[in-house]
């Protein structure tokens, strides 16, 4: 079409951390060992694909292994290190990460059906498919044990635990400068009392 332009935003690749594994190659009465620690160039690149200041270390240890018949089930271990600028002051925190992974890759996988449909409360589920991606797997266990607002040692918003702002020179409003009604009260009661 004429004068609509696209928009592609570049969005980072999903950092490789292990190959992903064919479900056709595994012993279905064997667990297989897994054990992923990236290098320094990895750590880094996990950490511009999660938005963080940086990945100082990261190990996962555990298996993959049946479950039932058809079924595979990923648990371990996940340690890590992360840095990411403090809520406040923007100052980097340190955070150690320390995250069990259970995930169950179920074979006959079924959709819910209907226009209403409540949601299992098991998350860990998910459908089995040719492959199992053990690098996503662990990059979004990783991104949802984060801390969501990290803060530095000390710092706090205000003393009252509340952000104010206001233009330069300016002083910013607090919760009774805009309760109009709270000075007509504090000076009712006063009247009242003389």
């Amino acid at each position: 079409m004429k004068g609509v332009q696209t928009m592609t935003h570049d969005l980072p690749e999903l950092p490789h951390l292990a190959p992903s594994v064919a479900v056709g190659t595994l012993n279905g009465r064997k667990p297989r060992e897994i054990l992923i620690e990236p290098d320094a160039a990895t750590c880094a690149a996990i950490a511009q694909y999660l938005g963080l200041s940086a990945v100082r270390k990261m190990r996962f240890h555990g298996q993959l292994a049946p479950l039932g018949a058809r079924d595979w089930e990923v648990s371990g271990s996940l340690g890590a290190t992360v840095v990411q600028p403090c809520a406040v002051t923007l100052a980097p925190v340190t955070t150690r990460i320390d995250e069990r992974i259970q995930r169950h890759f179920i074979a006959d996988w079924s959709e819910p059906e209907g226009e209403e449909v409540e949601m299992t409360l098991d998350d860990r589920q998910e459908p089995l498919g040719g492959r199992i991606d053990l690098s996503a797997i662990v990059v979004e266990a990783l991104a949802l044990a984060l801390p969501e607002f990290p803060r530095a040692e000390g710092a706090a918003l205000n003393p009252e635990g509340v952000l104010r702002t206001a233009p330069e020179g300016e002083t910013p409003l607090d919760d009774d400068a805009v309760k109009p009604f709270a000075g007509l009260a504090a000076l009712r009661d006063k009247l009242d009392r003389s």
